[in-house]
């Protein structure tokens, strides 16, 4: 769908007076379902668990970058049980299933390109912690930072943290696989899984480990479309005793990734390494006052952590002589509140950026880190050519960076926009990166996948999407690119 109908559609929500929040407004049981999906779902699961009014289906066709179709149906599952009941009844009508968290991915991949039933997991937030064996076992609904909350009692912790982990659920990180700042040290979501139990397309349940084939490691990052992940037993870790931090700030934008290369290179592993370019420094002061730098084209924030106080000191400067290195000016954070408000500045980048524009496209790229100073520097090029709004932010210790082009569909034009994203990817993978690091493909980058994967690859993740779904029902039209006149091809 283009931006332009993405904008006209949401006005038109919002001139019916409909909320924009799925979870604002409480299931409607009252009248009969006007579509045979509805009136089957309903009678197997209830009305309080099927929604099927126009208005409240409306909010289940988009995430926070793209609207779809508007859903046939809506299922609140509550268990595994209610969520094979709805699997088979939508397999019986021959209709894709569309799974959905919390919305708050960045590439399409929980919008429905057609009619279809969507299972929104938000009331499935069973969560348990067993401290004996560093565990916990959570359900898709469970919000990513509860799990840090629950285990902090018993003196551990969950490392995943995406920015949006005070909103965004355990089923949606399993799916994109998401990062966070701490990625560079501590690593991602798939990372921390030890068991997985899901549904697959034909209604079955499945519980598989990290052995033999490493199923669950094949369902992690797969957005959806090779199983509808019900349960994960998640790994946990103690938390380090000391935590320091710095913010270094450069006057170009490859500076800030040379002195990143050269830390790195001198043997510091900080917990998070993280780039903001001046568009988002600047954003973020407009939106929080938190006092950054707003002169500066690029601002660095490091944590290292450790049970040895005199080992996080020496790796923390290790970080500020390599900034130093590089023409950064460096400032050490006094105490600890100093240091939450820098990382709030960082978490707040995606709310602040709506201030430059209504809309963006969201790049993911990873990128070897002796690149990174190059590729900073191309896109920035490529950003200035273009004459769109062009944000630079990201993981940038993992190599993971996150170019947003903001755009105002008004006045904006989406072929520009597309281009300029499309020549993005192509830096990327001309230096040796990948499309995505933790938002996945979705439908944003799909059309990039031709250039990024080889046709014989292709064709083997395609034979992998086949033999685990073979009607083609979970999710269609994401991360693969069509094969002609294949079954699978969008409609």
């Amino acid at each position: 769908m283009t931006p332009e109908k993405m904008a006209s559609e949401k006005t038109a929500v919002e001139k019916q007076g409909l909320t924009t929040d799925s979870r604002a407004r409480k299931p409607r049981s009252e009248g009969t379902p006007d579509n045979p999906l509805a009136a089957e779902l309903t009678r197997q699961l209830g009305s309080k668990k099927v929604l099927h009014h126009l208005s409240e289906r409306l909010n289940y066709r988009y995430d926070a970058i793209q609207f779809g179709v508007t859903p046939l149906c809506v299922v609140l599952p509550e268990s595994t049980a209610d969520v094979v009941a709805a699997v088979k009844v939508a397999r019986a009508a021959g209709i894709p299933i569309v799974g959905r968290g919390a919305a708050s991915g960045l590439s399409g991949g929980v919008t429905p390109l057609q009619e279809s039933l969507v299972i929104s997991f938000t009331r499935m937030t069973r969560l348990e912690v067993f401290p004996e064996r560093r565990e916990a076992v959570a359900q898709p609904g469970v919000v990513t930072l509860k799990v840090t909350e629950a285990a902090r009692p018993h003196g551990l912790f969950y490392p995943p943290d995406p920015a949006s982990f005070r909103t965004s659920t355990i089923g949606g990180n399993l799916g994109e696989n998401a990062g966070g700042p701490m990625c560079f040290k501590y690593g991602v979501t798939g990372d921390y899984v030890k068991a997985l139990e899901f549904v697959d397309e034909g209604g079955d349940v499945h519980r598989v480990t990290r052995e033999a084939f490493d199923l669950a490691g094949l369902l992690i990052g797969s957005e959806g479309t090779l199983g509808l992940m019900t349960e994960a037993t998640l790994r946990l870790i103690p938390p380090p005793k000391f935590t320091r931090t710095l913010m270094a700030h450069f006057a170009e934008v490859g500076q800030a990734a040379e002195a990143v290369s050269a830390a790195i290179a001198a043997g510091a592993v900080p917990a998070k390494l993280e780039f903001m370019d001046r568009a988002c420094t600047n954003a973020i002061e407009d939106y929080l006052h938190l006092g950054l730098p707003r002169e500066a084209e690029a601002v660095v924030l490091v944590d290292t952590d450790g049970n040895d106080l005199n080992t996080v000191d020496a790796e923390l400067e290790l970080v500020a002589q390599a900034c130093q290195g590089a023409g950064g000016v460096v400032k050490l954070a006094a105490d600890p509140a100093e240091a939450d408000a820098l990382w709030q500045a960082r978490r707040s980048i995606s709310p602040a950026l709506g201030r430059i524009r209504p809309q963006r496209m969201n790049e993911d790229i990873v990128v070897p880190r002796s690149a990174l100073p190059q590729v900073v520097r191309e896109i920035r090029a490529l950003g200035d050519a273009s004459g769109l709004h062009l944000v630079q932010f990201g993981h940038i210790g993992d190599g993971n960076l996150h170019p947003n082009i903001m755009f105002d569909p008004r006045i904006e034009d989406e072929g520009a926009v597309h281009d300029l994203a499309h020549k993005i990817a192509l830096v990327a993978i001309r230096h040796g990166g990948v499309l995505s690091g933790e938002h996945g493909i979705g439908t944003m980058k799909r059309d990039f996948m031709t250039d990024a994967v080889d046709p014989v690859t292709l064709q083997a993740l395609w034979n992998v999407k086949k033999a685990l779904d073979p009607a083609g029902s979970l999710n269609p039209g994401k991360i693969l690119p069509e094969q002609p006149g294949g079954p699978h091809a969008r409609p």
